[in-house]
């Protein structure tokens, strides 16, 4: 369970050249479990992703955890829908975030031993990581966000562009970290994985939180008419 929830974002707006991309939004998230947040194209999704890591300046309000923003960033992970390699072995790229947290060598290599089996890497040790295939630079970029053990776990569309088999082996990855406790807040597009994984749910609709709730009565009973279209899969303006 994580030491860092709750997190509360009170009147949380983001404004771009004059233009709202996110808010009014309140919104608070428990300590354990997966939260998916969904929605259309364009309705907020990865901006609000952004603003509880802290990596989106707030234009209103604020997002805070229960320990100091600089403590809880030490405990975060973030996995981009494009996930972004170091041009160095795949050995390399698990050891990196070890060697910034000053781990002794020899724990660094256990983890890494230990990582590199569990998101089946192994064989791929020596490799340049930017020659992998998407979903095992996928698996990579989870493994690297996961060997610090972090108490939060935040994912923009890890599944976007992969395979049936490859977004399986990543459903079963995460399936393991919430295990262990990590807490994962993530977007996904894919209804069918939102149903799989999530604890609880949100769905954004032009910047908002426009429902929440358990994904059990969400899914099967969504209280407002544009969750409802959407779940139909008609065009939301």
């Amino acid at each position: 369970m994580s030491t860092i929830l709750p997190l509360s974002l009170v009147d949380v707006a983001v404004y771009r050249r004059g233009k709202r991309l996110l808010g009014p939004v309140n919104l608070t998230l428990k300590s354990d479990g997966l939260t998916m947040i969904i929605g259309p194209n364009g309705s907020g999704k990865t901006t609000l992703l952004r603003v509880m890591h802290g990596v989106e300046r707030l234009s209103k309000g604020s997002a805070q955890w229960s320990i100091p923003e600089a403590e809880a960033r030490n405990h975060q992970s973030y996995v981009f829908q494009t996930p972004i390699m170091l041009r160095r072995s795949v050995a390399d790229n698990l050891r990196y975030p070890l060697q910034l947290q000053g781990m002794a060598r020899g724990d660094i290599e256990d983890r890494v031993a230990q990582w590199s089996a569990r998101v089946n890497l192994k064989d791929r040790m020596s490799l340049s990581a930017t020659r992998l295939s998407g979903g095992e630079k996928q698996r990579l970029a989870l493994a690297r966000a996961l060997i610090r053990r972090p108490d939060v776990l935040f994912l923009d569309e890890p599944c976007a562009n992969l395979d049936g088999a490859s977004t399986r082996d990543i459903e079963s990855i995460l399936q393991g970290a919430l295990t262990e406790g990590t807490r994962i807040i993530m977007t996904t597009h894919d209804l069918g994985q939102a149903k799989r994984l999530a604890s609880d749910a949100v769905f954004m609709l032009h910047g908002c939180v426009h429902e929440t709730g358990a994904a059990e009565s969400l899914f099967s009973a969504p209280q407002t008419v544009e969750l409802q279209a959407f779940f139909r899969g008609d065009i939301i303006t």
